[in-house]
């Protein structure tokens, strides 16, 4: 019944494309390279963690690259934001403030990528933009892109919205630099691993959290896919009950209100919503994306080229 929607959907796409192409609709090139990252399916693919661990290659690399971002499930007092590691994410995003305070890049968010770029350029001190999502945003012009593809649920059933999960049909992979499957084993691939637990409220580390008799594990999750997150627990050996939330949910305390003696455990993204209110049962899980290595030297390579022109 949805498919004759779909098939609206796809044309839109595809006008919208070639109304950018031809230059009937207005696009910017920035005078940096810029890098998009982003998906082609709705949900959680894991985009963030990719985003930091490129962002922290290319400043060992020697570059100071910047961040943009729509800043979903913020609103931003002003129509362009930068991202400071005190800002609210109720105003800048979970995501945004995340990579700031994980990374220390410069960020700024905005409904338009294009004019967040400019902002970020005109500030200073970024010789390579990185769009945080945004595959889809053809006012910046790009010159890499980098799709995040989940290695376990892919592409669905195959169909655009609202018949199945595809921004945009499957070909435009065939367009993209690179494609990095999140747990697959392609050899462009990277995986998510734990790294460690961080007490929200005092900050305190450790590798594991130890099992303790009479504690309740409650794991409270309103990310794009929290399955993922479950199933870090599960790896780890915990037992807990599952509090789902949509993504980018504005936490509050009444939301974290469990037994006396629980203990509850959330992953980083979700974290920075609830330093404010934290209690010293609340844990967060700190994750790294492990990159392989011929992809960030292809991706080096490539920009290295691109800076030489």
């Amino acid at each position: 019944m949805l498919f004759p929607l779909e098939i609206i959907f796809r044309c839109t796409v595809s006008i919208r494309k070639f109304l950018f192409k031809k230059n009937i609709l207005s696009s910017w090139r920035s005078p940096v390279p810029v890098i998009v990252i982003g998906n082609i399916v709705v949900g959680g693919v894991g985009k963030t963690p990719l985003v930091i661990a490129i962002v922290e290659y290319l400043q060992a690399q020697g570059f100071q690259p910047g961040v943009v971002s729509r800043g979903y499930g913020g609103q931003p007092k002003q129509h362009l934001q930068s991202v400071e590691k005190e800002s609210l994410p109720a105003e800048v995003g979970d995501e945004p403030l995340l990579i700031v305070r994980r990374t220390g890049c410069r960020c700024v968010v905005g409904a338009n990528r294009a004019d967040a770029a400019r902002k970020l350029l005109a500030e200073g001190n970024c010789d390579v933009v990185i769009s945080d999502d945004g595959l889809q945003h053809y006012a910046l012009e790009r010159d890499i892109e980098i799709v995040v593809i989940d290695g376990a649920r892919q592409f669905g059933n195959g169909h655009c919205l609202p018949v199945g999960p595809l921004r945009e049909p499957q070909q435009r992979l065939e367009l993209v630099d690179f494609e990095v499957y999140n747990g697959n084993r392609a050899a462009d691939s990277m995986r998510i691993s734990a790294a460690g637990w961080v007490n929200v409220l005092s900050g305190d580390r450790c590798e594991s959290l130890p099992v303790e008799d009479g504690i309740e594990n409650h794991a409270v999750c309103g990310i794009g896919n929290p399955q993922r997150f479950y199933s870090t627990l599960e790896a780890q050996g915990l037992s807990f009950q599952t509090h789902s939330f949509a993504d980018h949910h504005h936490f509050n305390a009444d939301d974290l209100v469990f037994s006396e003696n629980a203990r509850v455990l959330m992953t980083e993204k979700d974290a920075v919503k609830c330093r404010h209110f934290a209690t010293e049962n609340m844990w967060y899980l700190t994750v790294d994306a492990v990159v392989s290595q011929t992809l960030l030297t292809q991706l080096s390579e490539r920009l290295s080229a691109i800076v030489d022109k």
